[in-house]
């Protein structure tokens, strides 16, 4: 089961606790009814999806129901730190992938630890 740690509650808490609610710091245009039916579209549907590091937002539905932000790997599905809605995004480099050898049963079948 994934833990994930609520910056407001303090703790960590079982997945099922929690909803993604999308990328976080998207920047909503100024006077959005002024702007194109194309740019619209990209703002309110057109999301990227890196593989890597991502910032998310996600809400504590059975906790406190608040909003906050995460740094996640999209590859490991590491939740890299969390902090709370409305501060500024972290100056997370993201690591790059490496050849590290996974452990499999496999691997050590036969090897009694």
């Amino acid at each position: 089961m994934l833990l994930i740690y609520c910056p407001y509650c303090q703790e960590e808490r079982s997945e099922l606790e929690f909803r993604n609610a999308g990328d976080a710091h998207i920047v909503r245009p100024a006077n959005i009814a002024a702007i194109s039916d194309e740019e619209f579209e990209e703002f309110f549907f057109l999301r990227d999806n890196p593989k890597g590091l991502i910032f998310e937002r996600w809400r504590h539905m059975h906790g406190c129901g608040r909003f906050f932000n995460a740094a996640r790997d999209t590859v490991s599905d590491k939740f890299l730190m969390t902090y709370k809605a409305g501060e500024p995004k972290p100056d997370l480099h993201p690591t790059p992938a490496t050849s590290a050898t996974v452990e499999t049963y496999e691997a050590t079948e036969g090897d009694a630890r």
